[in-house]
């Protein structure tokens, strides 16, 4: 085990780094900021809803062009805690390594086929997310402008809450609507369960960071440094969400807006606090 690094970056995947529109990482200081914290010590996980395909293919790729190496202290948990991976090493590339899951927050296969089945019904607005091994996304086709996607989002919510019933699931399985999916998900998964799994991953390798920050642009993602603090750590929160209140929350909150009309979006938010954290970090 080595020293406590100086920070921890806990990261949600959608908004604050990849794009809502793109669902890349569109911000060109984004992957260097990231790898550069890395190679200091520093560890950075990503704490997603998405898929670990997802991290895979959209997010490790930039870090690697950016000098990412295998032994950094670089980790992705998908699915909400469902799913989580460190680096590997092939050919002398970092690429991502054995995925793990844990099958007790996944879904019952009868509601998989249920919401393969509701999808296909509103097949012009979302698709179903095959990657997820233990949760189920409908998505946003990207085609699609996201005030369609909104207008029928309560209607494909009364859609897989009927499934749901049907199926009397509903003690363990809830529905989280965000601005670009409609995820359905266990009861025990979420962001916290992502953090506890970040503090297992880090703690196998280092003694993790007394200092944290998180970003995220839901209300769920403030669980992720809740999580820290109760854990007894000091933490600090970016909420890039473009609409609601600061909860009465223990921990520091950064409040900002994207301001879409001036090209703001929550990723050049983020982008430029972590460009920030590096300057402060001296890497």
């Amino acid at each position: 085990m080595t020293d406590s690094p100086a920070l921890g970056l806990l990261l949600d995947v959608d908004g604050p780094l990849s794009s809502t529109q793109t669902r890349t990482l569109r911000v060109p200081t984004l992957a260097p900021d990231l790898v550069a914290i890395a190679q200091a010590g520093c560890p950075v996980v990503f704490n997603t809803g998405r898929s670990t395909d997802f991290l895979r293919d959209r997010v490790i790729p930039p870090l690697v062009a950016a000098g990412l190496r295998a032994e950094d202290p670089v980790w992705g948990v998908g699915e909400k805690g469902g799913t989580w991976f460190a680096l590997d090493s092939t050919g002398g590339e970092a690429t991502v390594g054995e995925v793990q899951r844990d099958d007790a927050v996944a879904p019952p296969a009868a509601l998989v086929a249920a919401g393969r089945e509701v999808a296909e019904r509103f097949r012009d607005v979302v698709f179903f997310d095959e990657t997820k091994r233990t949760m189920i996304s409908l998505e946003q086709h990207v085609e699609v402008p996201n005030e369609t996607f909104v207008a029928r989002r309560t209607e494909l919510v009364a859609a897989i809450e009927e499934q749901i019933d049907r199926l009397d699931v509903g003690d363990a399985i809830t529905i989280y609507p965000t601005v670009i999916s409609v995820d359905v998900e266990h009861v025990s998964s979420g962001k916290a369960l992502g953090a506890r799994r970040a503090l297992d991953l880090i703690s196998a390798q280092m003694t993790p960071p007394r200092r944290w920050f998180t970003a995220g642009d839901s209300g769920q993602d403030y669980d992720m440094s809740a999580q820290l603090h109760e854990s007894g750590y000091d933490t600090t929160h970016l909420d890039v969400r473009p609409f609601g209140d600061v909860p009465e929350v223990p921990f520091r909150v950064i409040r900002e807006r994207p301001r879409f009309d001036e090209g703001v979006a929550e990723d050049d938010i983020t982008a430029r606090h972590i460009a920030r954290l590096r300057s402060e970090l001296a890497c």
